[in-house]
């Protein structure tokens, strides 16, 4: 089988494991969340060796340069010969403050309440109905 010279960079996007589906690598491209070379593409656009890719996931703007092609996608531990991640460390600090608050966010609702919380909320309620 023959070396690919070029490949669309839908294919890729899907292959090298940014997106879970082609679909979904075909639509960022539609949305303007990728651009190849500093220049918004559309999904059909031919990427070769040697191209920056960005790609904008909230809240960071990823940049992979494109070391290998390939249109079969592969395993996540194979991802590192097809694409060098060349994104600075402001982006990678924006990513993970967004994620530490998304935790604490998560963690203050927590839900249902415990038997021992719905018994201090029964006890609350019948205070405020002896009134």
């Amino acid at each position: 089988m023959n070396q690919l010279d070029e490949i669309r960079i839908d294919k890729w996007l899907f292959a090298v494991r940014l997106f879970k589906t082609r679909g979904q690598a075909a639509e960022a491209c539609r949305r303007g969340k990728i651009k190849l070379n500093e220049t918004p593409v559309k999904a059909a656009k031919s990427i070769k060796v040697g191209d920056i890719v960005n790609v904008r996931q909230s809240p960071m703007i990823r940049s992979l340069e494109v070391i290998g092609l390939t249109e079969r996608r592969i395993g996540a531990k194979l991802v590192e010969n097809f694409a060098k991640d060349t994104t600075p460390k402001e982006e990678w600090d924006k990513y993970h403050k967004a994620r530490s608050n998304r935790n604490e966010n998560q963690n203050k609702s927590q839900g249902r309440p415990s038997k021992r919380e719905r018994r201090l909320i029964d006890q609350f309620m019948e205070l405020g109905d002896k009134k």
